[in-house]
């Protein structure tokens, strides 16, 4: 059964994985929906104070709120 990304693209939610060298917690834009790879939904998202993107699952969002940050 094919699954359905529970994100779209321009939300903010938080990021709740793995943090490491001190990456910032918080807000993240989704700024891309990825196909899935062996079932787990992936997204490709950006905080306001990192300049580079992350890969990301599913499982390792949760929500915050509905309107993009990044965008001008």
């Amino acid at each position: 059964m094919m699954q359905n990304h529970k994100y779209r693209v321009g939300q903010r939610v938080n990021f709740t994985g793995p943090v490491r060298n001190n990456s910032p917690s918080g807000e993240y834009e989704i700024l891309r929906v990825l196909p899935s790879n062996g079932g787990e939904l992936l997204y490709r998202i950006k905080s306001k104070h990192e300049t580079y993107e992350r890969v990301v699952a599913e499982d390792q969002l949760s929500s915050r709120g509905a309107a993009g940050f990044l965008s001008n």
